[in-house]
């Protein structure tokens, strides 16, 4: 890992650059959610001790592991075990978690324990603190890199081979780089989830996420497109629309359902090659069509479904974007343009969770007005409550909105 080939062999990425043994190196810079690389890089292995790795990291000093590669995961457990501790604050005005043996290297520790600990007033200040604490917990442990050789091969003791995970989610490599740990670990989760994949029981099969693309895991929504009523000019072989498609989920449920044709729209080009992969696996190459477009495909169709991000705020990540949807802008736009692209008789089913309206980021007068605004009326509403893991988790800071969360089918028509 020398020169500064890595650059000019990949200029669409950073490079991240730090001195080993008085020689200057540098090497391509990975971050699926965009951070920079680094400015201050030491070289780090088993020698050294977790509260050291730890005062390092929270000042914003990363690790570039050279040791045993179980020994890296171990480091990152305690490094996350050491993020994830509880506050403690003096009795008198306090001071955050120290982060090293001095004391001094806690800084960005205490900026969690702080938007952990403060007092909120309301839900929306649980949830920007929330997030500011995670996306403090995501840079401390970020910090923690491991290197790449070419053909993806991690040059360390005991490292397993990543190169199939590797290729999937970044393409083939052509030269050394630098990723954090725990980027490449979840790398390796998400090769496993496409692998192995995701059932899906009103498909009759299995759903294989693509990295950087949202998985289907709350069956809830896909539930309800697969049981609300067609409309009357769906049902007889009509077209369907399939806006946002992701993984391509709900265009096989409607497929599925006897829509002669369906059209699934995206644009992320992640998104869109594995919607044609789940599609192809499924056998429904023939009646699903996959096509980049920015909402609405050409054309006007019986049945046009969304199931657009819930929350509107911006996303830290590319995979945020399946969650996260900055100023509505989703939602917003298909509401806006969905008249124009029913066909007579038609409906439009948007299925949102109103998590949103529990935490104080919508309302649901706001959501009444922006479907009125678009021409267009609620036929009806179907309500389901989420059956995940969090919504019955009494410690989840955001539990007094997650327990009261519906999610919805509304059943839109063109007014008049």
């Amino acid at each position: 890992m020398t020169s500064d080939t890595p650059a000019a062999a990949a200029p669409d990425l950073p490079v991240i650059r730090w001195s080993e043994e008085g020689i200057e190196h540098s090497a391509r810079w990975r971050s699926e959610r965009g951070a920079p690389p680094p400015r201050s890089v030491v070289v780090a292995d088993d020698t050294m001790s977790a509260d050291e790795a730890y005062g390092l990291a929270c000042q914003g000093v990363a690790l570039l592991w050279r040791g045993d590669f179980q020994n890296a995961r171990q480091m990152l457990t305690a490094l996350a075990n050491r993020t994830d501790r509880k506050p403690r604050l003096a009795a008198k005005g306090g001071k955050g978690a120290k982060g090293g043996k001095d004391g001094k290297g806690g800084r960005g520790a205490q900026v969690a324990d702080a938007a952990a600990a403060a007092p909120a007033k309301s839900p929306v200040e649980v949830f920007n603190l929330q997030r500011q604490a995670r996306s403090q917990r995501a840079r401390t442990l970020g910090m923690l890199l491991i290197p790449l050789e070419d053909g993806h091969v991690i040059p360390l003791r005991r490292a397993p081979d990543l190169k199939a995970a590797c290729t999937e989610a970044w393409g083939a490599a052509d030269g050394s780089a630098v990723v954090a740990m725990r980027e490449l670990l979840g790398v390796n989760g998400a090769h496993e989830w496409r692998s192995n994949g995701i059932e899906v029981p009103a498909i009759g099969g299995r759903i294989h996420p693509h990295y950087g693309v949202f998985a289907p895991t709350r069956a809830e929504y896909v539930e309800l497109v697969a049981r609300a009523p067609l409309p009357k000019a769906a049902a007889a072989l009509g077209t369907a629309f399939d806006v946002g498609t992701g993984t391509g989920v709900l265009a096989a449920v409607l497929a599925r359902r006897g829509l002669a044709r369906v059209v699934a729209t995206d644009m992320d080009p992640r998104a869109l090659a594995c919607a044609r992969d789940n599609v192809a696996r499924l056998g429904l190459a023939e009646r699903v069509e996959v096509v980049q477009a920015d909402l609405f495909p050409e054309g006007r169709a019986e049945l046009v479904v969304c199931n657009p991000p819930w929350v509107p705020a911006r996303p830290s990540s590319p995979l945020e974007h399946g969650v996260y949807d900055a100023d509505g802008r989703m939602l917003g736009g298909f509401l806006s343009g969905l008249a124009a692209h029913l066909a007579p008789g038609g409906e439009g089913w948007l299925i949102l969770s109103d998590l949103a309206e529990h935490l104080g980021l919508r309302t649901r007068d706001a959501l009444l007005a922006a479907i009125a605004a678009g021409g267009l009326v609620v036929v009806d509403r179907i309500d389901v409550k989420p059956a995940h893991k969090r919504a019955f988790d009494a410690t989840d800071p955001l539990h007094a909105a997650r327990s009261r969360e519906k999610t919805s089918l509304w059943r839109l028509a063109a007014a008049g």
